[in-house]
């Protein structure tokens, strides 16, 4: 089961990908990325992926050199080829290889990534236990909603959490105006974020302070589809600590109970019931031809 990696189109082994030492992917984290699920050689919502691909390159004004249809047969013969049934496949499109210049270059084609290596599940332990967290402030540019290749705050926060013995870092950011001595929830580093209150699920709202997952939009159509009450709006960090559930969501992740905000254990050690049911549900939909 070999990874496989195209570049620019052209088909190879992973360890013999490269690309050059002034692509602007490098010089400046110019460019965007997606990562993909397949699930028994079955993509999984490949159309919402490539659909916020193209919205984030439009964000930034960045030709993705193939059309969607395009993209998915070169996505989906990739990962014929690595016969890896159960893969995570990452995207990446870069504004090119030229000179370092902070302008944009002109006439320079965009350079494009697909890698495919096996999809590594999380520890089934953690599905009931949970999994401990811990908050970090919020220093990030204004546009998290553009799933770009500049990650340092998220890499920095997350290298905090694994340090601390946490599974995950959670943002926060400060209110404004009257509302400034609270701090609200953003997103993970790599996930989003959801709080549980009875039976009404919570998560950001969208826009320019989190990155909208595939897998979080999902969460909120199967939450409605059990009856419960699935709302966008903000969720202040006293609201994370009284919260009954809280959980985290994201392609690799798919519904992750967390069990400790910092210090504070979260929901008196209840189960994790809505947390699991939603879990289940997302696992049926995948399994679904």
């Amino acid at each position: 089961m070999p990874n496989v990696a195209v570049i620019n189109g052209k088909f190879m082994p992973l360890a013999s990908a490269k690309v050059s030492v002034e692509d602007r992917g490098f010089l400046f984290g110019d460019g965007i990325y997606e990562l993909i699920r397949s699930h028994k050689g079955q993509l999984f919502r490949i159309d919402e992926h490539l659909q916020r691909m193209e919205r984030s390159a439009q964000a930034i004004q960045l030709d993705l050199r193939h059309s969607r249809k395009e993209w998915k047969g070169l996505i989906t013969k990739a990962m014929e080829r690595s016969r890896i049934r159960d893969s995570k496949i990452y995207v990446e499109v870069t504004r090119g290889a030229a000179p370092r210049s902070h302008a944009f270059p002109q006439g320079v084609a965009s350079t494009t990534v697909i890698t495919v290596r096996p999809f590594e599940p999380i520890p089934e332990r953690f599905r009931y236990r949970g999994v401990r967290v811990i908050t970090t402030p919020d220093l990030r540019w204004g546009r998290c909603d553009i799933k770009s290749l500049n990650l340092l705050p998220n890499i920095l926060a997350k290298q905090q959490a694994l340090e601390s013995g946490a599974f995950e870092a959670i943002f926060l950011r400060s209110g404004q105006g009257s509302e400034a001595t609270s701090s609200y929830v953003t997103e993970g580093t790599s996930s989003n974020v959801f709080a549980v209150f009875g039976d009404v699920v919570v998560t950001s709202p969208q826009g320019p302070t989190i990155l909208s997952g595939v897998t979080r939009d999902m969460v909120l159509e199967l939450a409605r589809s059990r009856g419960l009450k699935a709302e966008e709006r903000a969720i202040t960090s006293t609201d994370l600590f009284q919260a009954d559930e809280v959980f985290l969501t994201g392609t690799t992740m798919e519904v992750l109970p967390i069990n400790r905000v910092d210090q504070t254990a979260i929901g008196k050690g209840k189960p994790y019931r809505t947390t699991q049911q939603l879990h289940r549900r997302l696992i049926e939909l995948m399994l679904r031809p």
